[in-house]
């Protein structure tokens, strides 16, 4: 599992999926999403604004397991 440092309180999915560059633009972002590929906390997720905190793990089919730590 890799961790994804955030320099914030929190940090929105799809901007973090563009941090753990599993997608390149936030438009892929959403396909991905709306595709059910992506698992936060082991449930299925499809809101590109749920809010990401410190401790969260987030599974991305072909591209991996990430945990969100905080700096």
């Amino acid at each position: 599992m890799n961790e994804v440092l955030i320099h914030s309180e929190y940090i929105k999915l799809d901007q973090f999926l563009k941090l753990a560059d599993c997608v390149p633009t936030g438009g892929m972002a959403k396909a991905l999403l709306q595709d059910g590929a992506v698992k936060v906390n082991q449930e299925l997720e499809e809101r590109r604004g749920r809010k990401l905190y410190p401790g969260d793990v987030v599974e991305v089919e072909g591209c991996g397991t990430f945990q969100v730590a905080a700096k």
